[in-house]
């Protein structure tokens, strides 16, 4: 089995953004349960760091087989 990639910059972006976007909908239930309305900008926060994490995720991974494909 090969070993796993050491982990760059964009994949550390991409768990960085996966950790916010965990925490916000954590947020944005105990928002809502108290009665809060304030749930609705965690809710928000959640939907932008998820589209963040799947962009990080597919450069990362472009950008891995670009370096793999030989051309010529």
């Amino acid at each position: 089995m090969p070993p796993l990639p050491s982990p760059g910059p964009t994949r550390r972006l991409a768990l960085y953004s996966l950790v916010v976007c965990v925490l916000a909908v954590a947020a944005a239930v105990v928002s809502f349960v108290q009665g809060s309305l304030l749930g609705i900008v965690w809710v928000l926060l959640a939907g932008l760091s998820s589209n963040m994490t799947w962009y990080y995720l597919k450069r990362d991974k472009a950008r891995r087989t670009d370096r793999t494909q030989v051309t010529g």
